[in-house]
């Protein structure tokens, strides 16, 4: 019988005696075996000069955020050269004064040394996975910057500066790269004063720094920054514009090859798949194409010899990196500015807080139109008040003002009418028709939706189907809408106009144009359609201000105000009959603000009111939430690692909990747990000690283990 066999017969015997004999001598037989020792690196296998690598570990982990060394076997002298991709082993830790075991994981070079501060033994690199150096100098620099600002780990800022690695267009020579274009014409510039000026620094290889506030009309923001653009390139520069959201950046595209040809630039969004993207990445690494327009992904862009950073729409929630470390693109693109000695040019038809605050510390200057400039080119603007409304208060309640009813009317018979709605859907919000309670589901107390005219209620957040509802706080059992969504919008509209096609754009289905002849296009904000033909809108109508007005946001009015001058800048100038009709109340400073076409005269008046009350862009802030002892925690901590003594702390406040079965969202606190948000405020130039205190303080508590960790963000776009 053999050994296995007589385990096999003492287990099933169950005889406690055998089994503990044969535990005892599989021990001894392993004693007597001899340990296999470490292999160690002699001198002949390690790289005759620069034997030590420097690597930066793909560990996002704030309390790792340093670099780490390894020794580079002769073999992969040549390829393991600063920037490329590596893989190490790392995780196991430090034992007797030397580095082994750990599992493999993905790293940079940044530096070859000839010495190491470390005092053990060194492991050598697993693996060089590619020789191409994706991180040179300046992109680490950068991401550095970005990753001390935001508090953050350096290895979060890499992942998102360096898309991932397709090994195919490595193998792929890059294009040759073209000459320089010929030097464009000023074009729709000349309308500025000091638009020639701005270009002339370009052609000078200047950096000159502006905030543009645009004129209206259809095409004419992406003719005028393509000039830009072509102008740094004629001067021998690269160029780089980030756009909030592929719609935006195809206009860009086109009008820039329509000025420069095809060839001299890239066009770097999500929906050119991956390897097409990493295709076009390397090009620019490479220095084949010196042009690049994107996303927001497309801010860490490394072009050679940058000589103009610029961004369209910094106000757009899409410019915010939702990963870690959560930089805004209008800030990376001004260290860009500051570090690599380029031109900066912020432009919107609208103006930011932020953008009005560069203006008034002097970083930038104001790239605006005379007014008698804007009045030409502006459609009318009118407020349902100066109809019918007027004369009848119960009028102005209308969801569709007879002001706005005619206009749509009148203006169908010179081309398309856009009407913009804040919300998608049929009836995304429905209430008791007796007392006004929000309708809500049994089961999980979502808001009841009716997804068209006699389907059944759904919920919104568990999609249960809702019959016989009755009101939990009167009993009443009928129903209204209290917000009407596009697709309901568009129904009403084609029984209002039933020979008139109407089209809708948003959510999932987004149009790109819509055909130049009559017709109503039912548009949420950001999804509006460009006519075809170049002339724009015959009209257009912005319905339900209320709701964008309405939201318990710092950036409420600013941002409807930026939705409605997006829409409006798509219509017509009034010498042409275009004209505009805002559904909201006209005493409001954000609908005065677009009555008078004077976005930058709206943001002065915020900054001057933020400035009094010390938010930002006055001051710097940073969020702190999680469960009330982590919040508690780090902020002591901070406190004790250099949180600058003029620093208030607002807070912390209790988190409301979400409702079970509503989609949970980034920040949000598990289900059945209670999380707190404190607020962190220093004056603007504490910003970095700030970030650095808290920074510092979260290392702490993560490497002595001090109960659980809290999320950081710095500068939160929502703190309300």
């Amino acid at each position: 019988m053999s050994r296995g066999d007589e385990q096999s017969e003492a287990g099933e015997s169950g005889a406690p005696e055998q089994l503990a004999l044969i535990r005892e001598t599989v021990r001894e037989r392993k004693a007597r075996q001899p340990r296999a020792k470490p292999r160690t690196w002699r001198n002949a296998e390690r790289a005759a000069r620069l034997p030590v690598a420097r690597v930066l570990v793909d560990k996002g982990m704030v309390h790792l955020d340093r670099y780490f060394d390894y020794a580079v076997p002769a073999a992969m002298d040549e390829e393991a050269q600063p920037g490329v991709r590596v893989r190490v082993r790392f995780g196991a830790g430090e034992r007797e004064g030397r580095r082994e075991g750990g599992g493999l994981v993905n790293g940079f070079i940044v530096e070859r040394r000839a010495d190491t501060d470390f005092a053990g033994r060194l492991a050598p690199l697993a693996q060089v996975l590619s020789p191409e150096p994706v991180l040179g100098p300046e992109l680490l620099q950068l991401c550095r910057a970005v990753a001390d600002r935001y508090a953050g780990s350096l290895a979060d800022v890499v992942q998102l500066a360096v898309p991932p690695r397709r090994a195919r267009p490595e193998q792929q020579p890059s294009p040759r790269r073209l000459p320089r274009p010929d030097m464009p014409e000023p074009g729709g510039w000349s309308r500025y004063p000091q638009g020639p000026a701005f270009l002339a620094a370009l052609r000078e290889k200047a950096a000159p720094r502006a905030v543009w506030t645009a004129l209206p009309g259809p095409q004419d923001w992406a003719v005028e920054l393509a000039t830009a653009l072509a102008t740094a390139l004629a001067a021998g520069r690269g160029a780089l514009a980030v756009l909030p959201d592929g719609k935006a950046a195809a206009r860009l595209d086109a009008a820039l090859t329509a000025l420069v040809g095809e060839g001299r630039h890239v066009l770097l969004t999500a929906d050119a798949g991956p390897e097409p993207r990493y295709r076009r990445w390397l090009a620019v690494r490479r220095g084949s194409v010196r042009a690049v327009i994107g996303t927001r992904a497309a801010m860490f862009a490394p072009v050679h010899r940058l000589g103009l950073v610029a961004i369209w729409e910094d106000g757009d929630a899409a410019h915010s990196e939702e990963r870690a470390p959560q930089p805004h693109a209008r800030e990376v693109l001004m260290q860009r500015a500051v570090t690599e000695q380029a031109a900066f040019l912020l432009g919107a038809h609208g103006c930011t807080v932020e953008a009005a605050q560069l203006v008034e510390s002097g970083f930038a200057r104001p790239l605006t139109a005379e007014r008698e400039t804007v009045r030409a080119v502006m459609p009318r603007v009118r407020t349902a008040a100066e109809g019918d409304e007027a004369r009848d208060p119960a009028a102005r309640s209308a969801r569709l003002p007879s002001l706005a009813w005619r206009t749509a009317r009148d203006a169908l018979a010179l081309g398309p009418v856009l009407v913009q709605v804040p919300r998608r859907g049929y009836v995304p919000r429905l209430v008791c028709e007796r007392c006004r309670e929000p309708a809500r589901c049994r089961h999980c107390s979502g808001p009841l939706e009716a997804g068209a005219e006699g389907a059944a209620l759904r919920c919104g957040w568990c999609a249960r189907e809702v019959v016989d509802w009755h009101c939990g706080m009167c009993g009443g059992g009928r129903l209204r809408g209290s917000v009407f969504g596009a697709r309901r919008t568009a129904e009403e509209l084609g029984r209002a106009f039933p020979s008139v096609p109407v089209r809708t754009s948003g959510g999932e289905h987004v149009l790109e144009t819509v055909p130049g002849g009559p017709a109503l296009v039912v548009a949420t904000p950001g999804a509006e359609p460009v006519p075809e033909g170049g002339e724009g809108y015959a009209a257009a109508l912005l319905l339900d201000g209320w709701v964008l007005l309405g939201r318990p946001d710092l950036r409420a009015g600013e941002e409807a105000l930026r939705r409605w001058l997006a829409a409006a800048s798509l219509v017509r100038g009034h010498e042409a009959g275009g004209s505009v009709v805002v559904v909201a109340e006209e005493t409001l400073r954000p609908v005065q603000a677009l009555v008078r076409w004077d976005p930058a005269g709206h943001a002065l008046r915020e900054l001057a009111d933020r400035a009094e009350l010390g938010f930002p862009p006055v001051s710097r802030m940073a969020a702190v939430t999680g469960p009330p002892q982590a919040v508690a925690g780090l902020l002591e901590a901070a406190r004790e690692t250099g949180l600058p003594a003029e620093a208030e702390v607002l807070g912390p406040v209790p988190l409301p909990v979400p409702a079970a079965g509503r989609p949970r969202r980034p920040g949000d606190p598990p289900p059945g747990e209670q999380w707190e948000r404190a607020l962190v405020r220093v004056p603007r130039g504490s910003g970095a000690a700030l970030a650095s205190a808290l920074k510092t303080a979260q290392v702490r508590r993560l490497t002595r283990r001090e109960g659980p960790s809290a999320q950081l963000r710095i500068d939160p776009l929502d703190i309300g």
